[in-house]
């Protein structure tokens, strides 16, 4: 009886032993990783020593609050001497490129700011980068598309075939106009016009203002035209043509040194929300990043709502 009491005693020492051990290696796992996610998210970009911020404006654009509350900080930020904004975007919704738009220009009036144009930087993008004080962009850059646009579709063909009917009762005419389920009216077409019109004129104003543009200059390239980089610069849409050398060298020009590094202030996300998606794109047999190559591709476009400001290429 005393050997089989003294197993149990030993047993449930080591049990202990192993209970304490797991614990300390769960503890170092979740330590590592918070540490790996916190360098991948840009754990610099908090930093207090002196540097050049970098923010990325990417994909289609729509209300961000956690983009302008980054913004916000990097204003704040006694650290960041100067800003590269890097757009790369075939734009979205009008209200949202203009939150972004008036955020930069706050951002603008306290630190340089230039922008880095990537690949495309049109409609709501090309609005982004106009915040700036100066515009860098590639030979091959398309930037502009200057211009708004709403789009809605129209089902009651396919209703009547269907034979279905829609019965509505509204407070008056242009209640809820247009609507998808029956033919547009007369009276709800120069409703939609009038609403396109005067966003596409404060649109207009807004380029005449922060570029060396006549409004009539403004107005015979904003006819929804995109141009390459090279054209953009004839065009005075784009200052400069180049990559993040060149629109680091124009901060530099405006006093900022050039010994600083340039650090990308990224989104601020848990560990968990990072890992846990790739775990079930895993789990499905998905590639990974998934949902951001999607993304990437532009299907978050389909549930864009409201006035748009989009380049759009017509598919044939």
């Amino acid at each position: 009886m005393s050997i089989r009491a003294d197993d149990l005693i030993d047993r449930r020492r080591l049990r202990r032993k192993l209970t304490f051990w797991r614990i300390v290696a769960l503890a170092v796992v979740v330590l590592a990783v918070a540490i790996a996610a916190q360098r991948y998210y840009g754990a610099a970009a908090g930093t207090s020593a002196n540097h050049i911020a970098q923010i990325k404006i990417t994909g289609t654009i729509m209300e961000d609050d956690e983009l302008l509350e980054r913004l916000d900080r990097i204003r704040k930020a006694p650290g960041v001497k100067g800003v590269i904004v890097t757009v790369d975007s075939p734009g979205g919704t009008t209200a949202g490129g203009e939150a972004i738009y008036e955020e930069v220009r706050r951002l603008a009036a306290e630190k340089p700011v230039v922008a880095q144009v990537g690949t495309l930087a049109a409609s709501a993008g090309y609005m982004i980068a106009s915040a700036t004080d100066h515009i860098v962009a590639r030979q091959s850059s398309i930037v502009g598309s200057i211009g708004v646009l709403f789009q809605y579709p129209d089902v009651s063909g396919l209703m009547e075939k269907l034979g279905v009917k829609l019965e509505e009762i509204k407070s008056s005419p242009l209640k809820a106009e247009p609507s998808p389920f029956k033919p547009t009216s007369e009276e709800a077409r120069a409703m939609i016009r009038n609403m396109i019109l005067d966003s596409y004129a404060w649109f207009v104003d807004l380029v005449t203002e922060r570029r060396p543009l006549t409004r009539d200059e403004v107005l015979r390239l904003a006819d929804g035209s995109v141009f390459t980089g090279r054209q953009a610069v004839e065009n005075k849409l784009v200052d400069e043509l180049g990559g993040e050398r060149e629109a680091k060298a124009w901060l530099v020009s405006q006093g900022v040194s050039d010994d600083l590094e340039v650090v990308e202030w990224k989104k601020r996300e848990l560990a968990s929300s990072y890992f846990l998606p790739e775990m079930i794109t895993r789990l499905l047999g998905t590639p990974s990043g998934s949902a951001e190559i999607l993304r990437e591709l532009g299907a978050d476009r389909i549930f864009l709502d409201g006035m748009l400001s989009v380049w759009q290429p017509e598919k044939r």
